[in-house]
């Protein structure tokens, strides 16, 4: 027996399209309401309005509304891609609409620059805010003009007035949770007065700060947002979008629920953070729709855990301390969550999109651990990312019989590898071309794959062991060629064993205990390859008031000359690839070339996770 009430859904449930999601609580709910037609008498005006506006309309085409509402003060980080994922990916799921909306009211913090950042951040995750042939991108700051009605609607009807407290007296009397809170001496004035009042704000007869509007609500409410909130300020700033044509603004808590309004948003998801806020986006809704001014049914608020991730931080403004003290190269740093410095590190919209899915939505705090995110990254890449061979700590090998065995030091010839593996590729895909590269009589190989004295059970490069050059030929070590002043070897000799070219009928005849990578000195590539770690070394480096700053890993970015093979010389920028043995990399997208023509790749992620292991 089925059961459309939130609480008995199975845990995979079908959405507009047939796919089968996991399930979680606001999945629930929004299945819930469809099921019981909560919305389905709604009337969409065509775009966002007051109640006149959309009771002219059509019914809504949109079965739910959903709507992202980012302050533009700033780069979003990974915990606003969750978000994006989240609202939009379920106005796709049921048959929906999700809004891109700038929540512009306070114009001191805000720019075009963040405006601009955001909505690429938003279409590069895969999404847009076009619908039914509609482009859905809206701004608080056009709803004004209907806040300020709306204020004025609360005075004139006895629910709001001005108050002339100070802003040290004003939270004296707010008192807390053991102690009410006293009536401002302003509260019992007529709304004619308070109206009047509420003009001079508005037309600039007053100073900054000297006054605010407030709601009349319970100054003895539990819940201390209920304590007559403020909903407008008196603040001269030039708005980005406005100009100076306002001089008050509204307060956050008083624009949200009316925005939301009239874009007649259905399921209004917030973190936690604003749970405490509901209580009173629900009493202003609620007077704004007694009063006419806003179509009914209201949207609902509904409440989420934000993410919390392990090695990161995603306060704007600590992010931004590490910006301007110069601790990272900038907001696009391959080392910050922001959403810019994950795509310049290498991350893919599908595997962040991936990692949102597998971490699901609760209401109760958790810490996520980094590796889930760099587990689905390496998911995403694994059957992507062409494959390449690349030296990162090189030392020469050279093979000291070549000229005997092919006729001539200068003989070189040509090694195929796949570009992907057979397994990544699916049935009825064509093959990407083999890589080709050239093998000579001098190479370079990874420095930890020689030693001199080998330890138990090494079975890389050590005097009398053999090995397969990956792609090449089997070679038989036979010793040290040269040290270097501190005793560190700069040169290996080797021996080629003639017939054992891999893909040769030979290639089998001499059994070699490892395969080694390589790159070949005539034709191989001089690369910058940045090894990106971790930026903080504690898992919560800013919890319980600690300093962040003294959790910076000083090993989070490494340097290093490399040799890589001619295939990923060519590489384009954001292009990714799969090193051998090292793991995933991509062509930096800001700095590839930049460094005197040599290419630029940055470490996206090890083959597996091997942090403090």
């Amino acid at each position: 027996m089925s059961s459309t009430t939130p609480g008995n859904k199975p845990n995979n449930a079908p959405t507009a399209d047939g796919e089968h999601k996991v399930s979680n609580f606001l999945r629930q709910i929004i299945e819930h309401d469809l099921a019981a037609g909560t919305y389905t008498q709604r009337r969409w005006g065509g775009s966002p309005g007051d109640a006149a506006h959309h009771a002219a309309g059509q019914p809504d085409p949109a079965k739910i509304r959903t709507r992202f509402p980012p302050e533009p003060n700033g780069y979003l980080h990974v915990g606003h891609a969750k978000s994006i994922c989240l609202n939009f990916g379920l106005a796709r799921d049921y048959g929906g609409v999700c809004h891109m909306r700038f929540d512009d009211t306070n114009p001191e913090k805000e720019d075009t620059e963040y405006v601009n950042s955001i909505l690429d951040a938003v279409q590069w995750l895969g999404f847009n805010w076009e619908a039914n042939g509609q482009q859905h991108l809206y701004q608080a700051s056009d709803y004004f003009s209907f806040m300020y009605r709306a204020a004025e609607y609360l005075v004139e009807t006895g629910h709001a007035y001005v108050d002339e407290q100070t802003t040290e007296q004003m939270r004296s009397n707010r008192g807390d949770f053991g102690k009410p809170g006293v009536d401002s001496p302003f509260r019992n004035r007529t709304p004619a007065e308070n109206l009047a009042r509420f003009r001079e704000m508005r037309d600039g007869l007053h100073e900054d700060g000297s006054m605010v509007l407030r709601a009349k609500i319970d100054m003895a409410s539990p819940n201390i947002n209920l304590r007559d909130p403020a909903i407008y300020r008196i603040r001269r700033a030039t708005h980005h979008h406005t100009g100076d044509q306002w001089c008050i603004y509204p307060m956050y808590t008083f624009a949200h629920p009316i925005e939301d309004a009239l874009e007649q948003i259905t399921h209004s998801l917030c973190t936690l953070e604003f749970e405490d806020q509901r209580p009173f986006y629900d009493w202003l809704l609620e007077r704004l729709c007694e009063g006419g001014l806003l179509q009914s049914p209201p949207p609902r608020q509904y409440e989420f855990a934000r993410l919390n991730l392990t090695y990161v931080i995603t306060s704007k403004r600590k992010l931004a301390q590490l910006v301007y003290d110069h601790k990272v190269s900038g907001w696009d740093d391959p080392r910050m969550p922001t959403i810019v410095g994950l795509r310049r590190r290498g991350y893919t919209p599908e595997s962040i999109q991936l990692f949102a899915e597998r971490i699901g939505v609760t209401k109760s705090d958790s810490w996520i651990d980094y590796s889930t995110l760099e587990g689905c990254l390496r998911e995403d890449l694994e059957n992507k990312a062409h494959r390449g061979m690349a030296v990162l700590d090189p030392v020469k090998l050279v093979l000291t019989n070549w000229a005997d065995v092919f006729g001539a030091d200068d003989h070189t010839e040509d090694c195929t590898q796949p570009a992907l593996p057979h397994s990544a590729i699916a049935e009825g895909q064509t093959p990407p071309p083999d890589r080709v590269f050239k093998i000579g009589k001098e190479v370079w190989i990874e420095r930890e794959d020689f030693e001199e004295v080998p330890p138990k059970g090494y079975k890389r490069l050590f005097p009398g062991n053999v090995v397969r050059l990956k792609g090449g030929y089997v070679i038989e070590c036979t010793g040290v060629g040269a040290k270097d002043a501190n005793g560190q070897v700069t040169e290996v000799h080797a021996k080629v064993i003639p017939g054992t070219k891999s893909g040769t009928p030979g290639a089998d005849s001499v059994k070699a205990k490892a395969a080694i990578t390589w790159v070949s000195m005539a034709s191989g590539v001089k690369a910058e390859v940045r090894l990106y770690d971790r930026l903080f070394l504690d898992a919560q480096p800013d919890a319980g008031g600690k300093d962040f700053i003294e959790a910076l890993n000083p090993d989070s970015l490494k340097v290093v000359t490399a040799y890589v093979e001619p295939s990923l010389a060519a590489a384009k920028p954001d292009e990714k690839f799969q090193f051998e043995r090292h793991g995933y990399f991509v062509a930096d997208r800001a700095d590839h070339l930049a460094s005197g023509g040599k290419p630029v790749f940055n470490r996206v992620a090890g083959l597996k996770d091997s942090w403090g292991k």
